[in-house]
């Protein structure tokens, strides 16, 4: 129930996307404290809550995570809670900020988080993943003179002799080729090309419901992927007759950035009733004896694809206060050259961990 319940959440927000800016976002990142928040909530707020995380949520052993709770020194907290804090909390965000730079492996070295006088305690969760590809990429150039990425970037190639991982996908959003490159652990990064005027509040979406399966029992969840029905008329593929089978793989390296204020879009993270008016008791009297109600909420993230591998890394936080068909003739070309999505998916369980979208690549440099 909680990985089916962590995927709609990132498939929400998702959705919420504006524009085709480079981003990503980490649903799997923000689900752990909506949870806990749920736990401590009464009334409207408990209810909205629980609506997104219904159950904690066990994350992928190969996942790094972490929860920490800073709370002013007069702050009386439940005893449930009392194994969370790392810290006092001060107007200082300089301890919050070295925490997520910890536990996120310097990816995240501070959280937007804001601090006044009216903060009574910040919540924050930290995850990390790193992985290596089974099969490594080359690095190379390409230079495009038309089009939306005009200039020279730093490209990456592979080529195997099956198309083991490749399929064209139908979705609401249209046609999706998803490419999936495999870690060596249990991660793996499905790249995501739609039509050309899909963005990606939409290819995004459409995605994750094409590549999950709520709650899988076996460790395939990702099996439409290799097993669904691929022909090479999706977007960004290409079909040469060739002496020999194989398909190649080629996309820009990139590193994608953003902070996410997730008061902006509440109501997909259940927090619209958490924000408001409170009574004498509180939102969240499981939390703190006096009342509370949030303050803010926020997540910086990042992700970077290189020939070598993936490593993306999110901080949140929440302040209170007040089949294949036989293609043996034929070399199958995929070419991610435009803006496009990818997921970053746990195998054995299906959990989107990371989605995001790459507006642009990294550059070619002389001598990089």
């Amino acid at each position: 129930m909680s990985v089916a319940a962590a995927n709609r959440l990132t498939r929400a927000w998702a959705a919420t996307l504006p524009g085709a800016a480079g981003t990503v976002l980490s649903g799997a990142g923000v689900y752990p404290l909506l949870s806990l928040l749920a736990g401590a909530a009464a009334g409207p707020a408990a209810a909205e809550l629980s609506a997104v995380a219904p159950t904690p949520l066990v994350l992928p052993p190969d996942v790094k995570a972490a929860v920490g709770l800073w709370a002013r020194a007069d702050v009386r907290l439940r005893p449930r809670f009392r194994d969370l804090v790392a810290g006092v909390l001060t107007d200082d965000p300089a301890p919050i900020d070295a925490w997520s730079n910890e536990h996120t492996g310097g990816l995240i070295p501070s959280i937007p988080v804001k601090i006044d006088e009216e903060t009574r305690l910040v919540l924050a969760g930290a995850l990390a993943i790193e992985t290596e590809w089974a099969e490594p990429f080359e690095d190379g150039e390409a230079h495009f003179d038309t089009g939306p990425w005009t200039g020279s970037w730093l490209w990456l190639y592979r080529s195997a002799p099956t198309l083991d991982g490749l399929a064209v996908l139908a979705t609401a959003a249209g046609p999706i080729t998803a490419a999936t490159v495999r870690g060596r652990d249990n991660v793996d990064v499905v790249l995501l090309l739609g039509e050309e005027n899909r963005g990606p509040a939409e290819l995004l979406p459409a995605a994750i419901a094409a590549v999950t399966v709520p709650e899988p029992a076996s460790a395939d969840a990702l099996r439409p992927l290799v097993d669904g029905a691929f022909t090479p008329e999706g977007p960004g593929v290409s079909v040469e007759r060739s002496e020999l089978p194989g398909c190649t793989l080629s996309l820009p390296r990139f590193t994608v950035r953003a902070e996410h204020d997730l008061l902006a879009a509440a109501e997909v993270f259940g927090l619209g009733a958490a924000t408001g008016a409170t009574d004498a008791a509180g939102h969240f009297p499981g939390l703190a004896e006096e009342p509370l109600a949030v303050s803010g909420a926020a997540q910086s993230a990042t992700a970077s694809f290189t020939a070598l591998g993936f490593k993306a890394a999110a901080s949140t936080y929440a302040a209170a206060g007040a089949g294949i068909p036989d293609l043996h003739h034929d070399m199958v070309y995929v070419s991610f050259d435009r803006p496009f999505g990818f997921l970053a998916v746990d195998r054995p369980t299906g959990l989107v961990l990371f989605a995001g979208w790459v507006g642009e690549p990294d550059p070619y440099i002389e001598d990089y």
